[in-house]
């Protein structure tokens, strides 16, 4: 006869990635997401090689991430509305087409404001992967103890293409030619998009089905909670464009510009690191008290990156800075769950990925600005200056980020210990 135990520990990996039909779209999404962590690296040493400037080299990256900012969530809104497929398809074809053009108008020497539109549909079309994952996730684990763990699982996920991602790019870039970095980025969002768009098994639902009298579809951007979590992803993302433009002239400033990936490389994994370790354990503190902790954590140590002169203590800070940005990215995710209905998943994690995208793409900009002026030092203050505007809002908005009262997740009390029924 079946008894029912508690456990003190969290479902684990093992048990999310033996989930009904998981594979079938982890192992397609996985491919496709790697562009959104070549695309911003690839376009900053393509542009830098053709015009020798990382100013102009961080403004075209710019474009494209404000561009993506602003169209990820309606893309996302159109999945919630007309299905993943409907939105993939389309926007994969017009992004492999904007990427190549964009490599064309570079290496013909086509003037910026030439490379500024090419920019935009490039950044428009940016496949909204991960996103639509997770959305794959809830639908599947909607009320169930494992969905902290997918939470923890495509984090850990994301920080993986940042390792494998800006790595591969830079050195395409630097060993084969200075666009094989976007070219690969290009061939990978074409083929993994469309092998992702081929699992309709898993699908969420979509469309008027999507919706019920008590979740009736409503803007993600309308719930406070889900715009505080928005500023604070912008300040993740100031580190993650900060440290890309200021790595990259640190590393041509010592004469050393392979090093650039293995510095970057590094960073990104102390975020898996942090990642996988958050997964694992059942957290007996709040997700809002996680999250102001953890983003302190980031705020302090993203803070002494400008004090950095050598290697060693670059790559020794990017690591613990690394480690502080999942416990803040996981968090957030799993809190923006609890605040949203289901007929708005997917654009409201597209509005979180558009935060990042943003924020990277204005720190890109300033810290590219700031390079090419003063040097390196100077791009990484930029990092510093995004996450203390991000923590103190945080701080001041905290009491948003309560949970719905109609939410199942809210009722389950995600990050804490889960009951756990077993024959």
């Amino acid at each position: 006869m079946a008894s029912t135990v508690i456990s003190d520990k969290r479902p684990g990996y093992g048990q999310l990635l033996r989930t009904p039909g998981a594979l079938s779209f982890l192992l397609p999404g996985f491919a496709a997401r790697q562009p959104f962590a070549m695309l911003t690296i690839g376009i900053v040493l393509l542009v830098q090689h053709t015009t020798g400037s990382f100013g102009s080299a961080g403004a075209v990256a710019a474009v494209t991430g404000v561009s993506m900012a602003l169209f990820a969530p309606q893309s996302g809104k159109l999945a919630d509305r007309y299905g993943q497929r409907a939105v993939l398809i389309p926007g994969v074809l017009v992004h492999t087409a904007s990427v190549v053009l964009l490599v064309v108008l570079a290496l013909a020497g086509a003037p910026l404001w030439a490379l500024f539109l090419a920019a935009v549909p490039a950044g428009a079309s940016v496949p909204q992967v991960g996103p639509m994952v997770r959305a794959r996730w809830a639908a599947k684990l909607d009320g169930k103890p494992l969905m902290p763990t997918a939470a923890a699982f495509e984090s850990v996920t994301d920080e993986f293409t940042f390792v494998v991602g800006p790595v591969l790019a830079t050195a395409l870039c630097t060993g084969v030619h200075p666009a094989a970095g976007l070219i690969a980025e290009a061939a990978l969002t074409l083929v993994g998009g469309l092998f992702f768009a081929a699992q309709r098994a898993t699908q969420p639902p979509f469309g008027i089905s999507a919706a019920t009298a008590a979740d009736p579809h409503r803007s993600a951007l309308s719930i406070p909670g889900v715009r505080v979590l928005i500023v604070a992803f912008l300040g993740i993302g100031s580190v993650f464009g900060g440290m890309q433009v200021s790595l990259t002239a640190f590393t041509e400033e010592i004469g050393n510009p392979g090093a650039n990936g293995l510095l970057y490389g590094i960073f990104a994994a102390g975020n898996m690191l942090a990642g996988i370790a958050m997964g694992a354990v059942a957290w007996k503190t709040g997700p809002r008290r996680r999250l102001i902790l953890g983003y302190a954590g980031l705020t302090v140590t993203a803070s002494l990156l400008w004090t950095a002169h050598s290697v060693l203590l670059l790559g020794a800070l990017g690591l613990v800075v690394g480690l502080c940005i999942a416990p803040a990215l996981i968090t957030g995710y799993t809190i923006v769950e609890t605040l949203i209905p289901a007929s708005a998943r997917t654009e409201a994690f597209t509005w979180l990925t558009g935060a990042v995208a943003l924020g990277q793409a204005a720190a890109v900009t300033i810290a590219g600005r700031l390079a090419d002026s003063q040097g390196s030092s100077a791009g990484f203050l930029v990092p510093m200056a995004g996450t203390v505007l991000a923590l103190a809002t945080l701080l001041a908005l905290r009491s948003r980020l309560k949970p719905r009262e109609t939410s199942r997740v809210a009722a389950r009390g995600i990050g804490h210990r889960v009951p756990v029924a077993v024959d």
